[in-house]
């Protein structure tokens, strides 16, 4: 008898005995034996990847000896195994610096959370019921092979259909190679707020289609149209580190942030100066600013180059643009609109963001035009303190957010209505889709829809067939990241510790997939694993030190940075200059019956409701209102007043697609005619810990589109708002209630 043996005969015995005495003799537990030596008590920090979103954050684990329930071949037992304990940022990688944010710190929960799938599942109940039974790999495998052989044997290849998140990552490419070999239409991509009308006009404005880098550290002045990037936009981790380089990193200089938004954010309670603009026409304050510049003979038109010549006017200095004129437009003064332009002229380098909701109007890419011509009279493209883009290594993307889960097909593009078998990683429409888009009717009509997600959310529940992943921790990961970093990122970490359950590596599934198709893939995937495909793009990167191993070096340190080939870089391209006018918002619903700007904007635990599920999040108080375990409607005190809500009443918000009820939380941080509220919350289903909390703004959202790309407006709506109720316990704050005077008090109007 080996010790192996030995030992969980001992386990065995030992356990019966004592149970049995119990009365309960089936209830063995048993040790199973750990595969590798494990060493008590002593850590060992791992790299990882945070993938909680898509800034491509580097992390250390911290992993330690731990004992684990398992299960193994049907039985449950018991194992020691080495756990991670901990996640931290890595201090070397460049996006991160060190630094996480409390939704990284929360990652590890998606390891151990107590309701993540733990094997295949099979629907057993109705579509989007929820009900599922347990069967094998390669029960499930064999049901996959056959749905996707019934396509090719039909010459129907076509009606297969993937959506996932958008990203830069070798699970992207794995997808689209997948996909184009097998011959189905390309991945479609689902983010609520994403970014493609910023993407779109720095391709028009710099030949560059992808978020910028911003060079906080070294700017003097920042003015920032909307992005909360501190809190949820883009690349937060990186920028609160350049923020607090900027504001404190060099003696003597401490730079200023103005922050012009409709509703204050995290960055705007951080900012010098807040600046509530009338929602959609934060481009024609850009455009009054920059004209105010000019007209001072601060900078000449002409500096402004091809991000100019995007406007009508610039090159005559804008003049239908005077601050007198701006003011009526936007309601920011005209004496602020000439002060803040003589500020930013003077307190070089200086430079200015947009994101958020100023690009979610009908006009967003007017205003990303408009900022992004700003930015390039102040001479802030590609200079210290100013904008750069980070050198994307070529490893593909994704088809855009669009209008893809319309059930009227747009030309030749991806249609899911239209499916056979649709395969779902990672995005959730079903949840962050309009109502308009009729996402769960256009679901229930495809045949066969299999998910490879960890958690039941309300797309994975109208799956027929689930093949769970494993966590983050447990398998290969990779990202490159668009932006937070001025040299090239690549993300990468191997698997810090063993699976826990029976889940299996989505890239080593579809390889495994590919090459069993009865039908072969021509030309076939070349990777055995996905590891191996990692390898392969990495083998083609100059190592840091002479002979030595860029793929070595990279799973060390949790990634390669520098200066990439230029064969592996996406280069710039030339775009055509087409001055366009000032295009005005457009909004749905009638002004007078529907008198107040909708403002749904990402959690600062949850961003669009993807991280719901991790209980930390749920108990993380709202840096700007408290509350936590909860969502709610915030009104300005003003209209509050006047209405007679007070902090807690239960409010039913009302626009043209539907009606939600919330508590109300009055506060001065947003305009008179905004009311705003938090996605995240209101999910029907996902983990014990979101399923029926709160409510759900996004079927509130009209589906309203930008005139020039066509992308998702999720910021052109309106709604009426009215108290329906006294307060019942719904909002829970963490300090308990009001602890300030009420803010008239404070001498601030």
């Amino acid at each position: 008898m080996d010790r192996r043996s030995f030992i969980k005969l001992t386990a065995i015995a030992g356990t019966s005995a004592t149970l049995a005495s119990c009365g309960n003799p089936e209830n063995q537990l048993i040790r199973f034996v750990p595969d590798d030596d494990i060493v008590p008590g002593q850590a060992v920090w791992k790299p990882s990847v945070c993938p909680l979103c898509s800034a491509g954050c580097g992390l250390t684990v911290r992993v330690m000896d731990a004992d684990a329930d398992v299960e193994r071949n049907g039985q449950a037992g018991v194992m020691r195994i080495a756990a991670a304990k901990k996640l931290e940022g890595n201090p070397v990688h460049p996006i991160s610096q060190g630094g996480l944010c409390a939704r990284g710190q929360a990652a590890i929960q998606v390891t151990y959370h107590p309701d993540r799938i733990t094997q295949p599942l099979k629907r057993s109940g109705m579509r989007g019921e929820g009900k599922y039974e347990a069967v094998t790999w390669d029960q499930a495998i064999a049901e996959l092979l056959s749905k996707l052989d019934a396509l090719a044997a039909a010459g129907n290849q076509k009606a297969l259909a993937f959506a996932m998140r958008p990203g830069s990552s070798h699970r992207h490419v794995l997808v689209e190679q997948f996909l184009a070999r097998f011959g189905a239409p390309a991945p479609v991509s689902f983010e609520l707020f994403g970014n493609q009308v910023l993407r779109r006009a720095n391709a028009l404005s710099f030949g560059r289609e992808q978020l910028p880098t911003f060079d906080l550290p070294n700017a003097r002045m920042v003015i920032n149209f909307g992005a909360d990037v501190l809190g949820t936009w883009n690349s937060p981790v990186a920028h609160s580190a350049g923020y607090g380089q900027m504001r404190q990193g060099r003696p003597g200089i401490r730079g200023s942030l103005v922050q012009v938004e409709a509703r204050m954010s995290q960055t705007g309670a951080n900012a010098d100066e807040w600046v509530p603009a009338t929602p959609g026409t934060e481009g024609v304050l850009a455009l009054g600013i920059a004209h105010a510049i000019m007209a001072a003979n601060l900078r000449p038109a002409a500096a402004a180059g091809r991000a100019g010549a995007q406007i009508n006017g610039w090159t005559a200095g804008l003049t239908e643009y005077a601050p007198e004129q701006v003011e009526k437009v936007t309601g920011v003064s005209a004496s602020r609109i000439t002060r803040l332009a003589r500020e930013l002229a003077e307190r070089t380098p200086a430079v200015a963001i947009a994101g958020g909701p100023p690009l979610a109007h009908t006009n967003g890419l007017f205003t990303a035009l408009a900022v992004n011509a700003l930015n390039a009279l102040l001479g802030s493209v590609e200079q210290p303190g100013g904008l750069f883009f980070t050198p994307q290594i070529r490893l593909g993307g994704v088809t855009s957010i669009g209008q893809v889960f319309k059930l009227q097909p747009e030309g030749n593009g991806p249609h899911i209505g239209e499916a056979q078998v649709l395969l779902v990683d990672g995005a959730n429409p079903v949840f962050t889709a309009p109502a308009a888009w009729k996402v769960r009717d256009a679901l229930q009509k495809i045949p066969f829809i299999a998910s490879f997600s960890s958690f039941l959310d309300e797309t994975a529940g109208m799956a027929d067939l689930i093949l769970p992943d494993h966590s983050f921790l447990e398998s290969w990961v990779d990202s490159v990241p668009e932006s937070g970093s001025i040299s090239a990122v690549a993300s990468v970490a191997a698997p810090v510790m063993r699976p826990l359950h029976q889940t299996r590596a989505t890239g080593d599934v579809l390889l495994d997939v590919s090459r069993r198709l009865a039908t072969p893939m021509a030309p076939a995937l070349p990777w055995q694993t996905f590891d191996q495909m990692i390898g392969a793009t990495f083998a083609t990167l100059p190592p840091a030190a002479a002979g030595g191993d860029a793929w070595a070096e990279a799973q060390t340190q949790g990634g390669w940075w520098g200066t990439p080939p230029a064969a592996l870089v996406t280069a710039p391209r030339a775009t055509e200059g087409v001055a366009r006018p000032t295009a005005e918002p457009r909004f749905d619903g009638d002004a007078q019956q529907f008198p107040f700007h909708f403002l749904p904007y990402p959690s600062s635990a949850f961003l669009d409701g993807s991280l719901a599920h991790l209980p930390w999040l749920q108990e993380m108080p709202d840096p700007l209102t408290s509350a936590m375990w909860s969502n709610w409607v915030e009104i300005n005190n003003r209209t509050a007043k006047r209405l007679g809500i007070g902090n807690g009443d239960i409010v039913e918000i009302t626009s043209s697609q539907g009606t939600v009820r919330a508590p109300a939380v009055v506060s001065p941080g947003l305009a008179p005619d905004v009311v705003a509220m938090p996605v995240g919350q209101g999910h029907q289903m996902f983990t014990r810990y979101a399923t029926g909390r709160g409510s759900n703004p996004v079927p509130l959202i009209a589906p309203m589109t930008e005139a020039a790309t066509g992308e998702w407006a999720w910021a052109a709506t309106r709604v009426k708002i009215a108290r329906v109720g006294d307060p019942d316990g719904s909002l829970i704050m963490f300090a308990g209630g009001d602890r300030e005077r009420p803010y008239e008090e404070l001498g601030r109007g």
